[in-house]
């Protein structure tokens, strides 16, 4: 340590038994790309930002930079990791933090950590230093970003005026071994190390009694889920983004126990059609049921209207696409209570992704959501030219996917919410 005020802390009780080989490796600068997979609480982000803490406390010339693909998500993640870090090693009164924008100075060096989104690229290239370089680079939830050009493209402009360099990638892989994250840690690099963790490599006591209560419960329930979520495995062989739909018939008897009914609008443009879909979300159980649709290209204000006035006699709100705001104008004067989304940065792969992951079981009936059916059953991701699974999305054929979305869109955020209140930084 190179000030009196931080505590002496041993290692040991900061980094898990699996990354204890890394630290050495790194220690020795064996390699350049430092790729780390796991499941949760598997502490990968954690090791990371000690590392990156640690050395640029022994060199002044060492600057880091930490990126997600949503600029807007770093205040949650790696830039209270880094504190963490930081808190963990005692060295607090020798870092300054800012929150905006957001940053962390080094004070006996002058050494700085930035923080940049990758959805904004320019401003990445544009990043420039007064004194070193950017000896560390981390990208944090790796699979976000839509493949290896783009980092690529990123380091090219970081990569620049320094002697040794740390490039770290940290992610939870996703379901498809397809997907370009999970194809790319099975390529082999002279200058990389890949590695893999999970929650039992770490002392039980960092993780606490509940975080294994659950792991547990989801192991006994949903042996699968638990591989993915827990281990950190993918599970998934293809590039279908819903494996939990389930199409049939929903029932008499589960129609009358419906009580969280829940109405979602994506406008049609030009030739795309129109979707509207009614749904039922049952929390308790974590389950979706789609019971009621309406669909088609050309659907004209007034038709549109009288037919989502069938569905929803009790005129309930509806949550509908926030980018046409005269259409929603249109509905309200036809009569029926119309809202845009909120939406927002990330908002389209948070709401996929608790559509395929959250949801435990979405059912859908074929005969009152044909189009729903249709969508979701199909839905999977591009290719990139070298066939490997994009990241991102895509935008088609998915209009019926949009409606639940939006629907959905008060309950995802509590949902949100509800996991960064529980988020304990340091061990995820």
């Amino acid at each position: 340590m190179t000030s009196q005020n931080q505590t002496q802390v041993k290692l040991t009780e900061l980094i898990a038994p699996s990354f204890y080989n890394i630290h050495w490796d790194i220690v020795e600068h064996k390699h350049t790309h430092y790729k780390l997979s796991g499941g949760r609480g598997s502490t990968k982000s954690s090791f990371i930002s000690l590392e990156i803490i640690l050395g640029m406390m022994q060199d002044p010339q060492a600057n880091a930079i930490a990126m997600r693909k949503v600029g807007r998500f770093l205040d949650e993640s790696v830039f209270q990791q880094l504190i963490w870090a930081i808190n963990a090693l005692g060295a607090s009164n020798d870092w300054k933090i800012r929150y905006s924008p957001l940053g962390l100075t080094y004070t006996p060096f002058g050494n700085k950590i930035i923080f940049r989104g990758a959805d904004d690229p320019q401003k990445i290239k544009s990043v420039k230093l007064a004194n070193g370089y950017f000896k560390y680079s981390w990208f944090e939830e790796r699979a976000e970003f839509d493949g290896e050009e783009e980092e690529r493209t990123i380091l090219q402009s970081l990569m620049r005026g320094g002697s040794e360099y740390f490039v770290f990638y940290s992610w939870n892989p996703p379901k498809s071994m397809n997907n370009w994250v999970n194809q790319d840690a099975l390529q082999t690099r002279e200058d990389t190390l890949t590695h893999h963790s999970d929650y039992r490599t770490v002392p039980p006591e960092w993780l606490g009694e509940q975080f294994l209560i659950e792991a547990e419960a989801l192991k006994e329930t949903k042996p699968k889920a638990y591989e993915h979520e827990y281990l950190g495995i993918a599970t998934g062989t293809g590039g279908q983004v819903f494996e939990n739909v389930t199409v049939r018939a929903i029932t008499a008897e589960e129609l009358d126990r419906f009580d969280r009914i829940y109405h979602g609008l994506d406008f049609g443009f030009a030739a795309d059609p129109a979707a509207y879909e009614k749904m039922h979300f049952d929390k308790a159980r974590m389950r979706l049921f789609l019971f009621g649709e309406v669909y088609g290209p050309r659907l004209g204000n007034t038709k549109l209207a009288g037919k989502i006035r069938s569905l929803n006699p009790l005129n309930r709100l509806v949550t509908a696409d926030s980018e046409d705001p005269r259409a929603i104008d249109a509905l309200n004067e036809l009569g029926l209570r119309v809202t845009g989304a909120k939406k927002g940065p990330g908002s389209v792969d948070f709401g996929m992704e608790f559509l395929s992951d959250e949801i435990n079981e979405i059912i859908i009936d074929p005969r009152r959501c044909p189009n729903a059916a249709r969508e979701f059953t199909n839905y999977e991701l591009d290719r990139d030219k070298n066939g490997n699974f994009k990241g991102s999305y895509p935008d088609r054929d998915n209009h019926t996917i949009d409606a639940v979305r939006y629907a959905l869109e008060d309950v995802m955020t509590a949902r949100k919410a509800k996991i960064r209140n529980k988020k304990k930084y340091g061990f995820n």
